[in-house]
């Protein structure tokens, strides 16, 4: 399996898509900005679920498209803890594993170029931003860069991958697109085969310019891309009392797509009659309310509907009778989430409805891929 490379010429940063080949759920690392187009109908024509948006660190010469992908595509944004950047929905650390469909991404802190930066390992391929490059490596000489933490990252952290690891660096100035960890522990020339000191004085003698976009680019990465007066991105989960959580539209629409969450319609037959139906979501109207007896079906369709031990995610008109479902699925002992907002959280609900792709509920595409 491999991944779906792409190329920024201005910048010649790779940005890639990998797709799990079951569910069409897929991630993407290191989006451009300029190029959110290209990759909105990529993930369109070959009918992807973009589950998560990933940055190996703070780019200094090209601006991330990350906090766009994620309003337009209902993905989450994950990016490293020490890179200082705000609003994502998860602060990668070392080891920390990501899900989409039914691969799996394993993050790796990897140091040097700058303090926070990551590289991802997926199946038999490494993914190492500006940490690794082919015949190179990212340079040191700012934003909290360390030649002596980069030769541990390489050395220690990469070079301990199997040989035939195939490496897919951020960027890449000589037409070249992937190595393996073999060549580049034989070959690269500014790291195979030295010592410490003798990398730390390559290091010194670069001399590199400074990158041209840096004064623009890094404060826009550290906010995902997104301008300053944004919204922040919503957060994984709000805690609640008495159940699960409280998930953003986004979140549960991730999840939902990953087939990792089951939605469930707890309004009523008439509410979906008239407002219209959420397409492929469990109808099981929650009919309870003071001095009546617990809801028998919605137990029993609810039990139903988890069988395969899915976390439900649960929405309503308002979002109260949600949240009351979602307590009484956790009084039996199933994983249940309350979507925030519910359909009047969404002024855009009628004007969505119908179009080609499914129902639109917080302008997010529910359904199947």
């Amino acid at each position: 399996m491999q991944p779906i490379q792409l190329f920024d010429p201005a910048s010649h940063t790779y940005t890639y898509v990998l797709v799990d080949p079951l569910s069409h759920a897929a991630a993407i690392i290191d989006p451009v900005d300029t190029l959110l187009e290209r990759d909105l109908a990529l993930l369109q024509t070959q009918g992807l679920s973009l589950v998560w948006t990933l940055e190996t660190h703070a780019h200094a010469d090209h601006i991330t498209s990350a906090g766009r992908l994620a309003e337009h595509t209902g993905a989450q944004t994950a990016v490293p803890a020490g890179c200082g950047i705000q609003g994502a929905a998860m602060q990668l650390q070392h080891g920390d594993l990501l899900r989409f469909g039914s691969e799996t991404l394993q993050a790796l802190h990897t140091p040097g170029h700058t303090a926070g930066s990551m590289s991802f390992v997926w199946r038999d391929h490494v993914f190492t931003g500006d940490t690794l490059l082919i015949g190179g490596c990212g340079r040191t000489d700012f934003q909290s860069g360390s030649a002596e933490a980069l030769y541990h990252s390489i050395t220690q952290i990469l070079f301990a991958l199997p040989d035939m690891t195939r490496v897919w660096p951020g960027h890449d100035y000589h037409g070249k697109t992937q190595s393996s960890i073999g060549a580049e522990k034989s070959h690269n020339p500014r790291i195979a085969h030295k010592t410490l000191p003798e990398f730390i004085a390559t290091m010194e003698a670069l001399n590199l310019p400074r990158p041209q976009r840096m004064d623009q680019a890094v404060p826009a990465n550290q906010a995902s891309g997104l301008p300053h007066e944004a919204s922040p991105l919503p957060p994984l989960v709000r805690p609640a009392e008495g159940y699960a959580g409280d998930v953003s539209p986004q979140l549960a629409c991730a999840w939902w797509q990953a087939g990792e969450a089951v939605l469930v319609d707890v309004r009523t037959d008439a509410e979906r009659a008239w407002v219209g139906e959420v397409p492929g979501a469990v109808p099981l109207a929650w009919k309870q309310w003071p001095g009546m007896a617990l809801n028998a079906d919605f137990d029993t369709g609810l039990q139903a509907a988890l069988a395969g031990g899915k976390k439900a995610v649960l929405l309503c008109r308002s979002g109260v009778r949600s949240v009351a479902a979602a307590k009484r699925a956790t009084e039996l002992g199933l994983q249940a989430y309350n979507i925030l907002e519910g359909f009047e959280g969404d002024p855009d609900t009628e004007a969505h409805r119908g179009r080609k792709g499914g129902w639109r509920f917080h302008n997010l595409p529910w359904r199947q891929s």
